[in-house]
């Protein structure tokens, strides 16, 4: 569970840094008020993750878990006026709240969200020759590592990658586990220790959602 002080400060940085934004607020209230699961990037992240694009100059961007589409709108502002956003939902029911969170930003025109399995829906971005600036994968654990390896495929040269929730409370050092998820994140480890595609680093992180990290790849 996040320590007090964690969300504390978390709220401190919220509310003075980041400020509040009707929106994107209004994202995460409908987001819960159909029943999605509460673990879109908090405030800050989503802030770090608009800042990296604008730095990055990012003109196309890939996220891999659209959710209720709050990391999204982040991401889609970051855009300049000719830049698209491809996100990827496998679950419909989250896919309608997204696109209707998509709407009211104004981002409909921006972003190209798809329903299905990214496993599925990725080698067709490839057959297209769509290539991205950064890339930004939120979605389920256990494919980290298949996941990491199209969106090398996919980057531009200079591209950044973004991999979140791969800290796991700790427990991604925890070798005999046989929670899928933290399977899914030591094996993206692994394959990230001998790439020489990539230079990457991870960050852990406190926080109002618990203990946990990022990594961040930049592709050669």
């Amino acid at each position: 569970m996040a320590d007090e002080r964690w969300t504390t400060v978390d709220q401190y940085i919220t509310e003075l840094v980041v400020q509040p934004d009707a929106v994107l607020d209004a994202a995460l209230e409908a987001s819960i008020a159909a029943g999605l699961p509460e673990i879109s990037v908090t405030p800050s992240h989503g802030k770090l993750l608009y800042l990296l694009a604008r730095i990055r100059h990012a003109g196309r961007i890939l996220e891999i878990g659209t959710l209720g589409a709050y990391s999204t709108i982040w991401l889609a502002r970051a855009l300049p006026a000719s830049g698209r956003l491809v996100t990827l939902e496998s679950d419909s029911s989250h896919a309608a709240v997204a696109r209707s969170n998509i709407a009211r930003a104004g981002l409909s025109d921006v972003v190209d969200l798809r329903v299905g399995l990214a496993l599925d829906t990725l080698p067709a971005l490839a057959a297209h020759g769509q290539r991205f600036d950064l890339t930004f994968i939120d979605a389920d654990k256990p494919n980290i590592p298949e996941y990491f390896e199209w969106a090398i495929s996919l980057s531009n040269p200079g591209g950044l990658i973004i991999v979140d929730n791969v800290v796991r409370d700790g427990a991604v050092v925890d070798a005999t586990s046989e929670d899928p998820s933290i399977r899914g994140v030591r094996r993206f480890n692994e394959l990230l220790a001998r790439d020489t595609r990539v230079t990457a680093t991870t960050i852990q992180t406190v926080g109002s959602k618990g203990y946990d990290g990022f990594t961040i790849a930049l592709v050669a």
